[in-house]
């Protein structure tokens, strides 16, 4: 598991970083919030199709600024052993593509999690969507012990839904819901460590003890 290390500031989650080929992925601190905010304006979907249940895109680009400081520190804030969000900052080659969330409620009596994430456009179609998510699935099975994960997507993003079958993701019913401003067709989907189609590659992790202290996880 994550090797010991002397905790930096006040935040126990900012020590936790994850490895993979290509990504390095941490929590969200206030020093990353320009790349972040820079990342999210730069485009990350056609604005005919928001595929976000909270429409947080569609902002002006005067406002996203301060909602995106706000959503970071809103969930920080919020963040306790029984409810919690690790929004996971992703890097490329040094610049910041995207963000990878990993959430929970009531995690230490129900060990499931669900996941999140977007992709800033000019990363997208290499396959960092899937490298990212499979980082998070791994984390969430092999040292926060879940034991389920799910997520969903509107039925018209093939994108998401295809990199959650490629991961082993099975379907787990549909929804008609409000998705943003419209009303969708929502498809949920779950993996199990069972059934998740683990990479090729092994998983870096680092700050995994300061993480479990803080979340009392065994």
């Amino acid at each position: 598991m994550g090797g010991r290390r002397v905790v930096t500031g006040h935040w126990p989650l900012f020590d936790l970083e994850l490895r993979t080929p290509r990504l390095r992925l941490r929590v969200i601190r206030d020093e990353d919030l320009e790349a972040m905010i820079e990342a999210a304006l730069s485009g990350i979907h056609p604005p005919e199709r928001n595929p976000f249940s909270f429409p947080w895109t569609s902002a002006t680009a005067t406002e996203l600024p301060t909602n995106t400081a706000v959503h970071v520190w809103r969930t920080r804030a919020a963040t306790d052993p029984d409810a919690w969000t690790l929004p996971l900052g992703v890097w490329a080659e040094g610049t910041f593509v995207g963000v990878q969330d990993i959430t929970a409620t009531g995690f230490r009596a129900l060990r499931c999690v669900g996941t999140g994430s977007w992709l800033r456009s000019s990363a997208q179609g290499a396959g960092l969507g899937k490298e990212m998510r499979a980082a998070g699935l791994a984390y969430a099975f092999d040292y926060l012990g879940a034991t389920a994960a799910g997520s969903e997507a509107a039925a018209w993003n093939e994108a998401s839904l295809g990199v959650s079958r490629s991961l082993g993701y099975t379907p787990n019913g549909v929804r008609r819901e409000l998705w943003g401003d419209q009303v969708e067709d929502v498809q949920y989907v779950h993996v199990s460590p069972e059934t998740f189609r683990r990479p090729d590659w092994e998983l870096g992790v680092s700050g995994h003890d300061s993480v479990a202290a803080f979340l009392r996880l065994p």
